[in-house]
């Protein structure tokens, strides 16, 4: 299954260090044995069209070999404490699962 999350941040952390710091923060979620794979992304420069939202700052897409090994990393310490760091940070959070 696949889990994608689109993140907006808030003004006030659209800057250098803080982006820097939030990029190490996605790409360490990655080094959970329960994510079969992946990567964060910013907005590709396309050509803007009625369909396209290019209005978030990150997006996380995760590759999990099973809905199980999905459920467990929602509850695994180091997703809790992504959250847990970074919550105040967001201006919007935008969740979809794939199966």
């Amino acid at each position: 299954m696949e889990h994608h999350v689109y993140f907006w941040l808030k003004d006030g952390r659209q800057n250098a260090a803080d982006c820097a710091e939030f990029e190490k923060a996605l790409a360490d979620l990655f080094e959970m044995d329960l994510v079969a794979g992946g990567r964060w992304a910013v907005p590709a420069k396309v050509e803007i069209r009625p369909v396209v939202d290019q209005s978030w700052d990150y997006a996380l897409s995760m590759q999990f070999a099973s809905l199980e090994d999905h459920n467990e990393y929602q509850a695994h310490p180091s997703h809790k404490a992504f959250i847990e760091a970074y919550r105040e940070w967001w201006a919007k959070v935008l969740v979809t699962d794939l199966a």
